[in-house]
């Protein structure tokens, strides 16, 4: 993991095109998000390479920029 980035669990919501995931976030994982999140997300390089398959509810780790709390990246399928 790269430093400054933000990991977080959260819940698939809903399956987009393109390998794009919306993905709701628990409120307290996030500093300073006091309500639950959903958050656009893409799938990471290796999972896609490994065929990681991602449906609406499965629970999945993110990671996320602190410049911008909207978007992340998939990284791991729980």
């Amino acid at each position: 993991m790269k430093p400054g980035v933000i990991e977080v669990d959260g819940e698939v919501a809903e399956a987009l095109p393109n390998t794009m995931f919306r993905v709701k976030v628990v409120a307290g994982q996030i500093p300073s998000v006091a309500e639950d999140k959903i958050v656009l997300c893409h799938l990471s390089g290796k999972m896609r390479i490994n065929y990681v398959r991602i449906l609406p509810g499965d629970r999945v780790k993110i990671e996320m920029t602190p410049y911008d709390l909207t978007k992340g990246r998939i990284t791991y399928r729980y």
